[in-house]
């Protein structure tokens, strides 16, 4: 017999959502002394203690906290599920599906995947987040996020992932640059040219490996986060950069235009990838949009 609710579950949730109890019984309508209690009988019933309390602060998950939320967020799921289930037949994709996207992929791709889904599931909707390779793999282990759009490069063995498309990386020149004029730029053609590095994990290991192994030695002149500080600074010929996302239009955001260019070496390609944690069970939302990702990357490959 199970020692614990799914009421209990719901408010430990919520608590864990909210970062305090008084919070929580705000969002939830109950009183606090009432989530109070059931928090105290839940630890009891589980042998943990759920939650770090700090005096009026609000409260933090212990270590132990949230690996057992991170399950007990799951388990709330699925029962969503099934009751949807009952009411529907089973007919309807429903309910709310936690997304997250790398921080370069997010604007390119993720705006068209959410309206094309909804379009086909209206009852469905989805709460985006976007950060970095870090911040994913923090989010899906602990529960805030059920699925992550990625690059699959320097994957965590936790992790279940689903090729979506392979991408070949390119060369960003500043139009008007000597080389490109030609059709595809060997690697070696650019040894001597100041690199601009998107330095975000883990795009700055994979961009300076395929220099490497290309026996080039990338001379640094700037480096930024942000791909559209990359693309403005190769705008204003301080360099070249090594990229995969291409925003849609050749230009940087204050109007220099940019020069896209195959390589010509045989390189490692990126991976766009859907990443979810391997002991979560999918729930049936989670399965149609990951369903729905790998069809719409089979009919337009990696240009959406």
């Amino acid at each position: 017999m199970l020692r614990f609710t799914l009421r209990q579950i719901e408010y430990a949730v919520a608590i864990l959502d909210h970062g305090s109890v008084a919070a929580a019984s705000v969002h939830l309508g109950v009183a606090q002394p009432t989530l109070s209690a059931a928090l105290a009988k839940l630890e009891d019933q589980v042998g943990l203690q759920l939650f770090i309390r700090h005096h009026a602060q609000g409260v933090s998950p212990s270590p132990a906290g949230l690996k057992f939320l991170a399950e007990a967020r799951n388990l709330l799921t699925h029962a969503q599920d099934l009751q949807r289930d009952t009411e529907s037949a089973g007919t309807a994709i429903a309910g709310v599906l936690s997304l997250a996207s790398f921080a370069t992929i997010a604007p390119a791709i993720v705006p068209q995947l959410i309206s094309s889904f909804m379009a086909v599931h209206p009852a469905a909707s989805i709460h985006m987040a976007e950060g970095t390779q870090d911040e994913l793999f923090a989010g899906l282990r602990g529960g805030q996020f059920e699925l992550a759009l990625l690059y699959d490069v320097d994957m965590p063995d936790d992790l279940s992932v689903t090729p979506l498309a392979s991408v070949a990386p390119y060369v960003l020149l500043p139009e008007g640059h000597r080389l490109t004029r030609l059709r595809q730029v060997p690697l070696v053609a650019l040894k001597d040219e100041p690199f601009i590095l998107l330095d975000i994990a883990p795009s700055r290991t994979y961009f300076t490996r395929i220099l490497e192994a290309a026996g080039i030695t990338p001379r640094v002149a700037f480096s930024s986060p942000s791909l559209e500080v990359v693309r403005g600074l190769v705008g204003q010929r301080l360099g070249y950069s090594i990229l995969v996302t291409r925003p849609h239009g050749d230009h940087s955001y204050s109007g220099e235009a940019l020069a896209v260019k195959p390589i010509a070496d045989d390189v490692e390609r990126g991976v766009i990838a859907l990443a979810a944690l391997k002991q979560m069970r999918k729930t049936r939302l989670v399965s149609a949009f990951e369903a729905h990702c790998i069809n719409t990357f089979r009919k337009t490959g990696s240009n959406l």
